[in-house]
C-alpha cells in the first residue's frame, strides 16, 4: 500500500522540526515542507487542520501529530503502510489541556481536530470532545486512544464514548 502524503510544518529556527525532518529522511519517507514563518496561508492551513500554533505539527494523510512525537509517527507511519483503521482525529491528553485552561481535568483523548468524511465525523464527534471510552476500554490519554484504535482494521465496527459539556455521547461506527 502507497504511503499518504507526508507534510511537516516548520519554522527555520525550530530544533524539533530539524529533528523531524531527520528522521523522515534517514526513513527515506518523502515530506512536503511548509515554512509557516514565510507561508501565511500554510500557517492558516496547519492552524485549521491542528487547532496548534506551535510548529513542528506533521500531517500523514488524514493524521495529525503535533510536535516530533517519534513513537506516534512511527504509529501512524507504520498503520498508513499496513491499511490499518484511523478514526480521524488529532487529539492530545484532555487533562493536560484541562490544566493549561485552569480547569478540574478529566482523563481522556482531547479532540483538536475531526477530519472531514472520517469515522469520527460519522460518529459525530466534534473539537472539544473528550473521548473516554473506545470498545468498553477506558481512554485516559491521547496514547490510550491510539492503543485502542491500533490493532483494528479498516471495516471494522468501533464503539465510542465521549464526554461534551456536561453530556455522555455515545456512537457506533464502522471505521
Amino acid at each position: 500500500m502507497a504511503l499518504p502524503e507526508v507534510v511537516i510544518y516548520t519554522t527555520p529556527t525550530c530544533g524539533f522540526c530539524r529533528q523531524a525532518k531527520d528522521y523522515l529522511r534517514q526513513k527515506n519517507i518523502p515530506f512536503v515542507e511548509k515554512d509557516v514563518s514565510v507561508d501565511r496561508n500554510a500557517a492558516y492551513e496547519m492552524i485549521r487542520i491542528s487547532g496548534q500554533q506551535g510548529v513542528p505539527v506533521i500531517r500523514v494523510g488524514n493524521e495529525i501529530i503535533i510536535g516530533f512525537d517519534r513513537k506516534r509517527l512511527d504509529r501512524v507511519l507504520q498503520s498508513a503502510v499496513e491499511g490499518k483503521a484511523s478514526l480521524g482525529v488529532s487529539v492530545a491528553d484532555s487533562s493536560r489541556i484541562a490544566l493549561e485552561h485552569g480547569v478540574v481535568p478529566i482523563f481522556g483523548a482531547y479532540v483538536g481536530r475531526v477530519a472531514a468524511g472520517s469515522a469520527a465525523e460519522r460518529a459525530g464527534l466534534r473539537p472539544g470532545d473528550i473521548i473516554t471510552e473506545v470498545n468498553a476500554r477506558p481512554i485516559r490519554n491521547a496514547e490510550d486512544l491510539e492503543k485502542a484504535i491500533e490493532n483494528l482494521r479498516k471495516g471494522s465496527q468501533v464503539t465510542l464514548v465521549w464526554v461534551r459539556g456536561q453530556d455522555t455521547l455515545r456512537s457506533t461506527v464502522t471505521l
